[in-house]
């Protein structure tokens, strides 16, 4: 553990929590829990925190406990980390308070950082532009689309030029350890750890998904590899023929590879990725349907709609909760799901 030097006092480092309405507990408590047990274990106030809102109310999660706050959008210290802290609603969370607040705060010196999809916030802020970042897996697709001039990652958390950012869930505390670790070194960081029961001390450099092995339940080297691939391709689908080649099949044989494991066919497996992608487009961005559809390889509107239909049994328009306004993308008179009220998609599906 680095020690200060005799007589002279720790000094203490403050870290705001921006609360955001519908903002996700677990990576808040995540973050909060390892502060508090340094604390502990060093017998001194090396870290404080305070939690704010918007306007300074009782903030609710989207677990729908409310959690109270010590005020508003005030002034914070140079020598502060403001860790801006959401979930769902990021139209919402991104106000124009809260992004003049974090941009003066940022002129001012202070430390930023966010835990699950508040990285979202500081890009809409402006606060991330050419800088190294991570988001929800789940707001991985729509934050390119949004914001290409950051440079996201999809890793469990980074640090960039003292800008922290995590996947959310318990990537915060992986986050936490590591910043702690750097202050005070591995030995504190360790310690912190054990009393958390956090046996496995996770780096920058993990990932945050479950490899594709873990996902489909198969090791497959050659299914893997072709599982890959589609998942990078899905604005520009390769087709079957070259899938195959990649791995040194023929299409027949890739064919009975898919089918024998995953039980559907290789073309099948690939519309199901690219559609899940624009569900997550279509929910999270307000890109228009034709868009989301270019997006994810479908040239065709009408084509892309029926395919989204028959997969989710609702239509592009119908998942968003807006009228379609074309012939070719309306939706049948005869939905499934009945009933002539609109839905509301929301913003963001972080953890």
């Amino acid at each position: 553990m680095t020690l200060p030097a005799p007589g002279v006092a720790p000094k203490t480092h403050e870290f705001v929590f921006l609360l955001c309405d519908m903002f996700s507990m677990m990576p808040f408590a995540a973050a909060l829990e390892p502060l508090r047990q340094a604390n502990r274990m060093a017998h001194g106030p090396l870290y404080s925190w305070r939690l704010v809102s918007e306007d300074g109310a009782p903030v609710t999660a989207s677990n729908g406990v409310a959690v109270n706050v010590d005020g508003g959008l005030e002034d914070v210290s140079r020598d502060a980390s403001i860790a801006v802290c959401t979930g769902f609603g990021l139209e919402r969370a991104a106000s124009r308070a809260v992004l003049t607040w974090l941009r003066k705060q940022a002129r001012r010196g202070a430390g930023l950082g966010a835990l699950c999809t508040g990285a979202y916030v500081l890009a809409r802020a402006g606060l991330l532009d050419g800088k190294r970042c991570t988001i929800h897996w789940e707001n991985y697709a729509s934050f390119i689309e949004d914001f290409p001039e950051v440079e996201l990652s999809n890793l469990l958390f980074c640090v960039d030029d003292g800008i922290f950012t995590c996947a959310g869930g318990t990537s915060a505390a992986d986050m936490m350890l590591h910043l702690i670790t750097d202050e005070h070194g591995p030995d504190l960081g360790s310690l912190v750890a054990d009393t958390l029961v956090h046996t496995v001390l996770r780096s920058d450099t993990d990932e945050q998904r479950l490899s594709v092995p873990a996902r489909i339940g198969v090791r497959h080297p050659k299914l893997v590899s072709i599982i890959q691939k589609m998942e990078r391709s899905t604005e520009e689908p390769v087709s079957p023929s070259e899938l195959a080649r990649s791995v040194n099949m023929s299409t027949r044989q890739l064919e009975r590879l898919f089918r024998r494991y995953l039980n559907r066919s290789p073309k099948r497996y690939y519309m199901e990725l690219r559609l899940e992608k624009a569900r997550n487009l279509l929910l999270q961005t307000d890109m228009s349907v034709i868009n989301v559809a270019l997006a994810c390889g479908f040239t065709s509107p009408s084509h892309f709609s029926k395919c989204y239909r028959a997969h989710f049994n609702r239509t592009p328009y119908r998942e968003r909760g807006t009228p379609a306004n074309t012939g070719a993308e309306k939706a049948p008179k005869a939905e499934p799901e009945g009933g002539g009220g609109t839905e509301r998609g929301k913003t963001a599906r972080g953890g």
